[in-house]
């Protein structure tokens, strides 16, 4: 079978990256952990590496979900501007799977493996310390890390402020660049959950229209037991449906495994994107409020003027970062949605094709057979 287009774009992808990254990360091996007061899994873990920073080239850690959480917490404390990749929801495709059954499980699993690895391919938080720690401490070392955070007082003077900037209201100053930005994402955000949920729908009647069809073929089967003359075209009937009830289940898989995840990881990116954006509006907000009082003040403009450029080099920082991030998410966003949607075409047109060759292969065979039938009634 030929090489696809999108399998090739994959494969050259890949090989162009493996001569350039210096870090692998595998998200493996989930084990259940049923303990008295609560049931989890945990994943093994798998770096290795040829960087100097790191004390050796390969570790083996286990990390449960929360793990991640504080990971992906760590990072938007550490670059408020910089877009975090998405994690998986508290619970995967709800209503679709059952909580810890192996799809949720390997669902789970193939969501991680990806979060970790857009972190190791990005050109900074690749380079975060807790990042390295989360893949390099033991359990009890990551716990103890852990506590080393920001207290309580810290996150609650952060939750403050940003409330107070929400208060005063919208950004006076705010470059276009970034009303722009926000444009674009509430249109994204709109129809990507559309996007979503119709895949979702389509899924779900893809698979009632399977199961509907590995109940429809057997009885064809059946039914030729009792009619002699037509119990070969009933058969037949049967056959093609099994083959077209397999290449079905073939075709869900693909939409799964490929085009559900995708469209929902950018619904969460979308959502990502949109605090990211407030959170520079917030760093925005303080310096006009600081520029704001400056000038109803006589007194003490020097103290301000200090405090005024700090805040100036801390818009410029954040206001550069998210610049560089967003041409970054949106060439990486396009290349995903471009190759997401040639995978569904191929798996569409495999499908199709093989239904269609096995029903017009049923139907030469039943037309031969009218015409035996024929030339024996000609025949005196």
């Amino acid at each position: 079978m030929p090489i696809s287009p999108s399998s090739m774009i994959n494969q050259y992808k890949f090989e162009d990256e493996s001569e350039l990254r210096d870090l692998f990360i595998t998200v493996d091996d989930p084990e259940s952990h049923i303990t008295a007061i609560e049931t989890f899994i945990t994943y093994r873990v798998v770096t290795k590496t040829s960087r100097g920073e790191f004390d050796s080239s390969e570790y083996e850690v286990r990390r449960r979900y929360q793990d991640f959480l504080w990971l992906k917490s760590r990072l938007e404390e550490a670059h408020p501007t910089l877009i975090i990749p998405p994690l998986p929801e508290k619970f995967i495709m709800k209503g679709m799977v059952e909580r810890f059954s192996d799809e949720f499980i390997e669902t789970r699993r193939k969501a991680l493996h990806k979060f970790l690895n857009r972190i190791a391919d990005h050109p900074t938080l690749t380079f975060n310390e807790d990042f390295k720690i989360f893949l390099t401490a033991q359990a009890w070392e990551l716990s103890s890390h852990k506590k080393q955070g920001p207290g309580l007082l810290s996150r609650m003077g952060q939750t403050v402020r940003a409330v107070a900037s929400s208060v005063r209201g919208g950004v006076k100053n705010r470059p276009e660049m970034f009303t722009e930005m926000n444009s674009y994402m509430e249109t994204f955000s709109q129809k990507i959950n559309v996007l979503d949920k119709i895949a979702h729908r389509i899924y779900k009647e893809e698979r009632e229209y399977f199961n509907e069809m590995k109940e429809y073929g057997p009885i064809h089967t059946l039914w030729s037991a009792s009619e002699e003359d037509i119990a070969e075209s009933l058969k037949g009937v049967a056959s093609c449906i099994d083959k077209c009830c397999k290449a079905t289940e073939k075709r869900m898989a693909g939409l799964s495994e490929n085009l559900l995840p995708i469209l929902h990881e950018y619904v969460l990116y979308s959502e990502i994107l949109m605090g990211v954006l407030k959170r520079r509006d917030q760093i925005q907000g303080e310096l006009d409020s600081r520029v704001d009082a400056l000038a109803s003040k006589k007194t003490e403009k020097d103290l301000f003027s200090e405090e005024i450029g700090k805040l100036e080099d801390k818009v410029e920082c954040a206001n550069n970062a998210l610049k560089a991030d967003w041409d970054r998410w949106k060439q990486n966003m396009q290349c995903d949605m471009r190759s997401t949607f040639t995978n569904v075409a191929e798996n569409n047109l495999r499908y199709y094709e093989e239904c269609l060759a096995t029903w017009e292969s049923f139907l030469a065979s039943q037309t031969v057979d009218l015409h035996v039938e024929e030339d024996s009634e000609d025949r005196p």
